[in-house]
């Protein structure tokens, strides 16, 4: 057991700049429980820097979410194997709110994470009272960017976009301060961006939209910052969080979202005999919860290594300060090189997406190059067995990148269980792709 104090009282701001490594012994292990790390089925070896595009899948996931696919069984019959699949189902959802740090409030499974934003920002615009605003940032995904505006539009209210700080790549409390209204009735926060890779202080943020506006409903996009670290839903003061396991080590199933209790009883879409905080239509799918329990599993496991308690939230809570870290280390290594290495901040003509020094990073580098497409450089780091993904002017990224003034930038994204080897050969590969004098 390894215990390490750092970790576990750590907070972005009080992790070392130059991060911390995963003990070697156990970053192997880790890999060992994740399919394709090394390579790709369609095109052989390569180091894979597209996480934010989706993680890669624990082999436990796979197996145990196939097994259930195969019971032919659904719930509520009066049969032994209904009744597994309902203890499947149920373990699925408390796992969940352990992973999500949720005591209360109701959490429903939708098609994905964009649909179950567009469905609750749906709800709360049609319930609350009329008139108002609705406010969202620049920074955030289409999932709540584009949800907000259309559903203020819809509705008859003003939409209020809160731009934030080109220069950090962050929107803070006081950029939201100068937006929101007393009359504000619906406010977004995306946790984490997938293009800027930083992510927002969220519990900070809902505290002073309350202070404006008392009763605003507040729905936070957490999808991108589900894989980097704990979540702790009760301690951010919001009516709604929103993940899509695929990017947090599970397979392509569904998003989840978690209400609190007032949001939940809004009028929203349900069969008229269900409970009034019943959100979900039709029949869930056991396999994908059976996948949600078995990635909690590796959580709590990875986390057992570096704290003694044994419940199973505060293993998740060690496994994130841990994740954190280590993925600091490795954001650390490919900003500034090491082992005779160049790192990315010492080229030319190279503009870096936020300071290279930034706590708030999570996993993520962006950048683009003075005379270079970053279509080309994707390419170029594609056939030296790099995979990672460009980001451009379109309807994903085009509201983070025009405040940029960038038409694309090349993303570099990173996980747990990438490897100080994996940045190596990173960085080896852009010396042979981007110019240098």
């Amino acid at each position: 057991m390894t215990t390490t104090s750092t970790l576990l009282m750590s907070t972005p701001e009080t992790i070392p700049a130059e991060g911390i490594f995963l003990p070697e012994e156990l970053l192997t292990l880790v890999r060992e429980r994740f399919l394709h790390v090394e390579s790709c089925p369609f095109t052989g070896k390569r180091v894979f820097f597209e996480n934010a595009g989706g993680s890669l899948t624990l082999e436990s996931v796979v197996a145990r979410s196939a097994e259930v696919a195969g019971i032919p069984d659904n719930e509520h019959r009066d049969n032994p194997a209904s009744h597994a699949v309902s203890r499947i189902v149920s373990a699925g959802r408390d796992d969940l709110a352990t992973f999500l740090g949720a005591s209360g409030g109701v959490i429903f499974g939708g098609e994905t994470g964009t649909e179950c934003l567009f469905r609750v920002i749906r709800a709360a615009a049609l319930a609350a009272e009329a008139g108002g605003s609705i406010v969202a940032s620049s920074v955030e995904h289409p999932a709540t960017f584009d949800a907000t505006a259309q559903w203020a539009r819809r509705t008859g209210r003003d939409w209020i976009e809160v731009p934030f700080d080109v220069d950090t790549g962050r929107v803070t409390a006081a950029h939201y301060a100068d937006r929101v209204r007393p009359d504000t009735r619906i406010a977004t926060i995306l946790h984490t961006s997938p293009v800027t890779g930083m992510s927002m202080d969220v519990a900070e943020i809902a505290r002073t939209i309350r202070a404006v506006a008392p009763e605003c409903m507040i729905i936070v996009d957490g999808i991108q910052h589900a894989p980097h670290g704990f979540l702790a839903v009760d301690d951010y003061g919001v009516d709604a969080y929103v993940i899509s396991p695929y990017k947090a080590y599970c397979r392509f199933n569904n998003g989840y979202a978690w209400l609190s209790d007032r949001l939940s009883v809004v009028d929203h879409d349900r069969l008229s005999g269900k409970p009034t905080d019943a959100w979900e239509l039709g029949s869930r799918d056991p396999s994908a919860l059976a996948g949600i329990s078995e990635m909690v599993d590796y959580l709590a496991w990875l986390g057992g290594h570096f704290t003694e308690e044994l419940s199973r939230r505060a293993c998740l809570v060690a496994a994130g300060q841990a994740m954190r870290a280590h993925e600091r280390a490795l954001v650390h290594r490919l900003l500034y090189g090491g082992g005779g290495l160049v790192g990315l901040g010492d080229y030319p003509g190279l503009h870096l997406i936020g300071p290279a020094d930034s706590p708030y990073r999570e996993g993520v580098v962006s950048f683009a190059v003075e005379g270079v497409e970053a279509k080309q450089v994707v390419a170029e780091l594609g056939a030296r067995g790099i995979r990672v993904h460009a980001r451009s002017d379109d309807v994903y990224s085009g509201n983070i990148l025009r405040p940029l003034g960038l038409k694309a930038v090349t993303r570099v994204s990173l996980a747990h269980y990438n490897s100080a080897d994996e940045v190596d050969a990173c960085l080896a590969a852009l010396a042979e792709v981007l110019p240098r004098p």
